[in-house]
C-alpha cells in the first residue's frame, strides 16, 4: 500500500490524550463506584490514504477506541480532531453533520443490517440523511455502490438473508462508502467470515482504500492480516498504546515483549518451521480494568519483568524511523534502545 509522508499532512483524524472511562456501582452502596478505565491517555493519528491497524487481545479497548472514533461513546478526558477540528466539543445536532465523514464497518455481519429492507433501500438509506441528492440520482448512486464492492445490480432487489457473509459484508462496506467518508473504522472486518472469503474482503479494502484515499483504522486479532493491508500498526494493551511504528517494523522486528508474543502466536503455514519454532506463552490473564497494576501494565506477564517495571509506568520513547515503544527495556537493563526485543528470546521457554 501507498505510504503516506505524514510530515506534509494533516491527519483525517487525530486523537490526542483520549482516556475513556465505564462507572458500575457496586452491590454494597457503601463500597461506592468501581472505575474501569477502557483507554488511558491513547494518542493516535491517522493521514489521508493511510491504514492504521489496532491489535491487541479481546478486553485491551480497541474496540473502545473505533467507538470513540465514531461519537458512539464519548471521550472522559481529551480530544478527537476530524480534519483539524475538535469534535468532541460539538452537540448532537452539529455532530450529526458530520456523521457522513466518519463511517465503520462493524464485526457482526447480520446485525448491522436491517433484515426487514432490501439491499437497495440499505444503500440509499445514509443517501437520505448525508446528500442533497434527489432519487434519481441516489438510484444511480446505489448501483455504482454495489458494483464498486464486486457485486452486481441484481443484488439490490434481495434482502440481507438472501446473501452469503462474504456478500453481506461486501454490502456494509458499500454502505459504508456510501457517504464518501473521509475515515473508515473498521471493527473486526473479516474475523466471522471462513478463510477464502476473508482474503477476497481484504482483498477488496485494500483496492478501495488506496483507489479513494481513505484514511482506515483496521481493529483486528490477526496481526498477520494487519500485516498485509496496513501502512502502520499500534498495539494496545490494557487500554494503552504500547507499541506503533511501520506494519513491517512491528511485524519483523518487535520492540516490546508483548508484541513479540502476539507475533509468536501467528502460525505458520510451512508445518516443519511451525513444528520446531518457539512460541511464546503469556502466563497469567490480562488484568481487569478495574485493578490496572502499577508500573509497567504488562509487567505481570511479562518475561522480562525488572523491578522498576513494577514501579514506574514507562513512557512512549520514539526513535529515528518513527517507531514508538513504551518498554523499560530500551531505557533500562538491556537498553535495547529501539532494537528488536527478539535478542533476547533465548530467556523464554516454549
Amino acid at each position: 500500500m501507498e505510504v503516506t509522508d505524514s510530515g506534509l499532512r494533516e491527519p483525517a483524524m487525530q486523537l490526542k490524550n483520549v482516556r475513556k472511562e465505564f462507572y458500575s456501582r457496586k452491590s454494597n452502596a457503601i463500597r461506592g463506584v468501581d472505575v474501569a478505565v477502557a483507554v488511558d491517555d491513547v494518542s493516535l493519528e491517522i493521514y489521508p490514504g493511510e491504514s492504521l491497524g489496532l491489535v491487541g487481545e479481546s478486553g485491551s479497548g480497541k474496540s473502545t477506541v473505533g467507538r470513540l472514533m465514531l461519537r458512539l461513546l464519548e471521550p472522559t478526558n481529551g480530544q478527537i480532531y476530524l480534519s483539524g477540528n475538535d469534535i468532541t466539543k460539538l452537540n448532537r445536532r452539529k455532530m450529526r453533520r458530520l456523521r457522513g465523514q466518519v463511517q465503520a464497518v462493524f464485526q457482526d455481519i447480520s446485525g448491522s443490517l436491517n433484515p426487514k429492507i432490501t439491499i437497495g433501500k440499505l444503500l440509499a438509506e445514509p443517501l437520505e440523511f448525508h446528500s442533497t441528492l434527489n432519487k434519481s440520482q441516489r438510484e444511480i448512486r446505489v448501483r455504482e455502490l454495489i458494483e464498486l464492492v464486486g457485486l452486481s445490480v441484481h443484488h439490490l432487489a434481495r434482502y440481507p438473508y438472501e446473501l452469503s457473509g462474504g456478500q453481506r459484508q461486501r454490502v456494509s462496506i458499500a454502505r459504508a462508502l456510501a457517504t464518501q467518508p473521509k475515515v473508515l473504522v473498521l471493527d473486526e472486518p473479516v474475523s466471522a467470515l471462513d478463510v477464502s472469503t476473508q482474503s477476497q474482503v481484504v482483498n477488496l479494502l485494500q483496492e478501495l482504500q488506496e483507489r479513494l484515499k481513505i484514511a482506515c483504522l483496521f481493529i483486528a486479532h490477526d496481526l498477520f492480516i494487519v500485516h498485509h493491508v496496513c501502512n502502520r500498526i499500534a498495539v494496545m494493551y490494557l487500554g494503552s498504546i504500547i507499541e506503533i511504528g511501520s506494519a513491517e517494523q512491528v511485524y519483523s522486528s518487535p520492540r516490546h515483549p508483548y508484541t513479540q508474543a502476539l507475533i509468536s502466536a501467528i502460525p505458520h503455514p510451512n508445518p516443519t518451521i511451525e513444528l520446531n519454532r518457539k512460541r511464546i506463552v503469556l502466563e497469567g490473564e490480562i488484568p481487569t480494568p478495574t485493578n490496572i497494576p502499577s508500573g509497567c501494565r504488562f509487567h505481570t506477564r511479562c518475561p522480562y519483568v525488572m523491578d522498576i517495571c513494577k514501579t514506574v509506568e514507562p513512557t512512549l520513547e520514539e526513535y529515528e524511523d518513527g517507531g514508538r515503544v513504551a518498554c523499560h527495556l530500551h531505557i533500562e537493563g538491556p537498553k535495547l534502545g529501539g532494537k528488536s526485543v527478539d535478542s533476547l528470546r533465548d530467556s523464554l521457554v516454549k
